[in-house]
């Protein structure tokens, strides 16, 4: 994969000492395609283009840290893909095939990045490239930060010298657009960007570019729609139960973290869980036992991953067809497995877990949901089916 550069657009931006101070070109350099071959910009981004281009970004990132994403341009209802100010500028640069042509749009790219916030001093490159096979035009927004006491070895009288502003393509900041799927695939409404740095302003200087939710997001959303249905199931007309059980909903919705809510029985979780992985099948599930961490796929519960309780304890079951250690060595290698029934035994002659008291014996204070005193003859205990009544269904809304 060859990139022929057309031109490109060098900016110095300085960092005043003041923190208040506002950041300014200090130099300004634009290269015809010519002029790249013979300087030394060829030699620091030679295959750069090339590594940007290859690397993958889901349209639905695992997390907020991936280094890569995709960026889609904000279209509003009624509106032409043209009006948005960040298309517009990207398809000014992509068409200016001489550098008199990028001066202007490049100009404007520069003064709509020093305005976003928490930008740091360092390099800012524009460029237009075209794929040699192809011919196809891309443009690339290349930020390089500067290095902190960075020394270069002279000679033997002084030995080393301070550089005060030195850039390497390491960690390099990259945009490039359109973003391309494959070869001779690209897609136009989507911009490809990258960065390691925690601070996201470098996504930021696209104003009216959006970010797509992570997976992690997306599946979160699904689950709280499938419970929030399971409820309008269960409790049909409004209730203090349903609003109660709703407001849970959103409780736990709001959560960090999350104990086992002991809702839903295992049919009606295994039911959702196959909704998601139809659509996910890399969904993973995670989870802590006490102190011990737990990870598989959302797609190995009630198959290769099960959640039992023992005496008010929980239990976690996972089965496979071998077991691997890494990293040093340790006795429970050596191990002869016992039966699980045994296990099983052991687990129930320990005594109860302290949760044990809270969720199955009753307090002195609580009382039945029914009326004892209009029990009689033929007439059961409210609360209480009998074979006559019909308790309410259960059943989950995605059958």
């Amino acid at each position: 994969m060859n990139f022929v550069i057309d031109w490109l657009s060098f900016y110095l931006i300085e960092q005043p000492e003041e923190e208040s101070g506002n950041k300014q070109v200090r130099m300004t350099r634009h290269l015809s395609g010519d002029e790249y071959e013979k300087s030394e910009l060829r030699e620091f981004l030679d295959g750069e283009f090339a590594r940007i281009a290859k690397r993958k970004a889901e349209m639905n990132p695992k997390s907020e840290a991936s280094p890569t994403k995709l960026g889609r341009f904000v279209i509003e209802e009624g509106h032409p893909l043209e009006a948005n100010p960040n298309y517009a500028l990207l398809n000014r640069l992509l068409q200016a095939v001489t550098v008199g042509e990028s001066k202007q749009p490049s100009q404007e790219l520069v003064q709509s990045y020093l305005r976003t916030s928490q930008v740091r001093g360092g390099v800012l490159i524009v460029v237009r490239t075209r794929l040699e096979t192809l011919d196809e035009p891309f443009v690339f927004i290349l930020k390089c930060d500067f290095e902190q006491k960075t020394a270069v070895i002279t000679d033997e009288h002084s030995l080393i010298s301070n550089v005060q502003m030195a850039i390497n393509a390491k960690n390099m900041k990259s945009l490039m657009y359109p973003n391309m799927i494959e070869t001779g695939m690209n897609d136009p409404y989507h911009v490809k960007i990258h960065q390691f740095s925690h601070a996201r302003y470098f996504e930021e200087f696209l104003r009216f570019v959006e970010y797509p939710q992570t997976v992690t997001q997306l599946i979160s959303e699904e689950v709280l729609t499938l419970a929030r249905q399971h409820i309008e199931l269960v409790y049909p007309e409004a209730s203090e139960e349903r609003q109660r059980a709703e407001e849970e909903i959103e409780l736990i919705a709001a959560s960090p973290k999350r104990e086992l809510a002991e809702k839903w029985d295992h049919e009606t979780v295994m039911e959702a869980a196959q909704i998601l992985t139809d659509r996910q099948p890399e969904i993973e599930l995670k989870c802590k036992l006490d102190h011990m961490q737990v990870k598989a796929l959302l797609a190995d519960y009630g198959n290769n991953f099960h959640i039992a309780k023992v005496n008010g304890r929980y239990v976690i079951l996972l089965d496979g067809d071998f077991l691997q250690f890494e990293r040093g060595v340790s006795p429970v290698e050596f191990l002869k497995p016992k039966d699980l029934d045994e296990i099983v035994r052991e687990l129930e002659s320990r005594q109860p877990g302290p949760g044990y008291a809270q969720s199955y014996a009753p307090t002195v204070s609580e009382k039945p949901p029914w009326n004892d005193a209009d029990a009689g003859p033929g007439k059961p205990a409210q609360g209480i089916p009998t074979n006559r009544q019909t308790p309410p269904d259960d059943t989950p809304p995605w059958d």
